[in-house]
């Protein structure tokens, strides 16, 4: 673990914030190679997308179609206590779900003075693709976050894309939580060249109208330069965590917590405040000790920031916008309430990150890189568009178009004044007729 040390004075968090990110290398340029993949997908379909896989993946997949009878077999085939846990995942993450969709009318109404009508409709959308990373492990927790919102939403259609191993198909566990979710379809496709047939089509893959699910610095930079072409979720970069540390916070517990994010890979910044420098003395010992026992921990930077008072640690914390936030402190639950800009909020010490990226119910596909300052968890409202709908009566029109020929006018569009005129019967046809 890379360790820096910040004795802050609690003024401008926003200038530590910014040190605090730049203090984690930035990302190789890769928008030239990732443009060059997609250019190649959209040209070459199915024959590019294999030859990429092979590329990239080290694997020629026989198929880029997975057969269902595969998932079904392997999620038959899981241990019955991984699959009980699974089940419990999908149930909690499908409760949140729908809790969601309850919580917004499905359709607005509104009646106005002039006695036009206007409506808005939620609608889902007709096709999402997923994206499940693989590689190094498998990643059955972002099918479940990703296709159950979608399936709450009334998402009719979901195609999952996972790179291929060995043997040419995603891992086993890929394929389990693709038909415990009901997942349509599934591909053998990795990287930003999986993206990007989900996004533009191949002859095997048809394209969808949105694209969702964690992945690498390829797989972010393919969704920025398609964002447009497809919808996206977001630009997820490195894991994210920030915790802020009171007397009563279990230290060893914020240890493992910093340790765990760690496992994401050498990109991921975390951070500890604290008022009392003695506590992050002794967070530090717990978290070198901890990360040379376990080889799965990378040499992530840990930031160790003294604050002045808890005051200016949540301050710090709104200006940061972590992916994650612990509270390890006492009156967690109110001092929640005061952030403004955080992908999650862990209420604390029993709250651990951990819990939210399986188990909780709440979906770990969050904000990062400081979106979180305009951008929330990704949920069913991702997998939907508004529709408005708008009617209007003659007396209605009458009333309202001298309105709008007035600002048409104003804006150098004349017709858009004449447009609205034609239907109040307040301007005569220039033809004479």
């Amino acid at each position: 673990m890379r360790l820096s040390r910040h004795e802050w004075d609690g003024r401008d968090p926003a200038a530590l914030a910014q040190r605090l990110r730049s203090a984690v290398s930035a990302p190789a340029e890769l928008s030239g190679e990732v443009a060059e993949t997609i250019a190649r997908v959209r040209a070459g379909g199915d024959a590019a997308l294999i030859e990429l896989s092979e590329r990239f993946d080290g694997v020629r997949p026989s198929s880029l179609r997975v057969d269902p009878a595969l998932s079904a077999g392997a999620l038959a085939g899981l241990e019955p206590e991984l699959r009980e846990s699974l089940e419990l995942a999908a149930a909690n993450i499908g409760a949140v779900a729908e809790a969601q969709l309850e919580d917004g009318s499905a359709e607005i109404d509104v009646n106005l003075a002039q006695g036009q009508r206007v409506k808005q409709r939620r609608l889902a959308v007709g096709a999402a693709g997923i994206y499940a990373p693989g590689g190094r492990a498998a990643y059955p927790s972002s099918v479940l976050m990703c296709a159950i919102p979608a399936r709450a939403a009334g998402v009719t259609r979901l195609a999952l894309a996972s790179p291929p191993g060995e043997d040419g198909l995603p891992q086993p566990l890929i394929l389990a939580a693709a038909a415990l979710c009901g997942i349509d379809e599934v591909y053998a496709a990795g990287g930003a060249q999986a993206i990007a047939a989900l996004a533009l089509g191949t002859e095997t893959i048809a394209a969808v109208d949105v694209v969702a699910g964690p992945g690498n610095r390829y797989v972010a930079e393919a969704k920025r330069q398609l964002a447009g072409t497809v919808g996206i979720d977001s630009l997820a970069g490195p894991s994210e965590l920030m915790a802020i540390l009171g007397d009563d916070a279990d230290l060893d517990w914020a240890a493992l917590d910093i340790c765990a994010q760690a496992e994401h890979g050498g990109e991921s910044p975390l951070i500890a405040c604290a008022v009392e420098a003695e506590l992050l003395e002794r967070l530090e010992q717990a978290v070198t000790r901890i990360a040379a026992q376990r080889p799965s921990v990378a040499e992530a930077e840990l930031a160790l920031v003294q604050a002045p008072d808890t005051d200016a640690a949540i301050e710090l914390a709104n200006a940061f916008a972590p992916e994650h936030l612990q509270l390890m402190c006492a009156d967690a639950e109110l001092l929640a309430k005061r952030v403004r800009s955080a992908g999650c909020v862990f209420c604390g010490n029993e709250a651990a990150t951990a819990f939210g990226d399986y188990v909780a119910g709440s979906n770990h596909v969050l904000p990062t890189a400081g979106a979180g300052r305009f951008s929330g968890p990704l949920g069913p409202a991702t997998f939907q568009r508004r529709m408005a709908l708008v009617s209007l009566p003659a007396a209605a029109a009458r009333s309202l178009a001298p309105h709008v020929e007035r600002l048409a006018r104003a804006e150098g569009f004349p017709v858009h004044g004449e447009s609205a005129s034609a239907r109040s019967g307040a301007r005569e046809d220039e033809s004479g007729s």
